[in-house]
């Protein structure tokens, strides 16, 4: 059998035999520690819409509003067509924050969003993030948020997040 890819393997002083080390999971899943960010540091994610997401995102919250899924509604309301449910397009932020800037480990404590312009299925929302401020005292970092579909803005916000010190005080 072939040995296992994701463990470390060491071989003690007293010992011939090769003994796996498992990996530390919890340094490996973690994002940026405190004392690892600075102002001005900035991560980017792109996705583009499909018409499934906006299925999918009505059936996960209930929001079955006609403007997100019939056609012939939307096309006689004041955005003349389907539109993603804004929380699909915040939805990209928390992803961000989540996953790249701070990442892994990140506690959400708040968010403001103002809401710019209309996504579309088969839009490309690019969306980025960019630290503002850090509280060393809470722990906490403030992110400027932004979504983009081609150059227009049409989402932003402020985030607040706590995140992990590597040495508590």
């Amino acid at each position: 059998m072939a040995p296992d890819a994701s463990a470390v393997t060491i071989v003690a002083k007293d010992q011939d035999k090769q003994q796996p080390v498992p990996p530390d999971v919890w340094e490996e899943l973690h994002g940026y520690y405190f004392e690892d960010l600075a102002v001005g540091m900035t991560a980017v994610l792109s996705r583009t819409v499909q018409g499934g997401d906006i299925t999918a995102i009505a059936g996960i919250s209930g929001d079955t509003n006609p403007l997100h899924l019939s056609d012939d509604f939307a096309q006689h309301s004041i955005v003349e067509g389907r539109i993603a449910h804004g929380v699909l397009t915040a939805s990209y932020i928390s992803a961000l924050i989540g996953t790249r800037l701070p990442g892994p480990g990140c506690l959400y404590v708040s968010q403001s969003l103002r809401f710019k312009g209309p996504v579309r299925a088969g839009d490309t929302v690019n969306t980025r993030v960019t630290i503002t401020r850090l509280d060393h005292e809470k722990s906490r970092v403030t992110l400027w948020c932004e979504c983009f579909v081609g150059h227009t803005i049409i989402l932003e916000g402020e985030a607040v997040v706590q995140v992990t010190k590597r040495n508590p005080d």
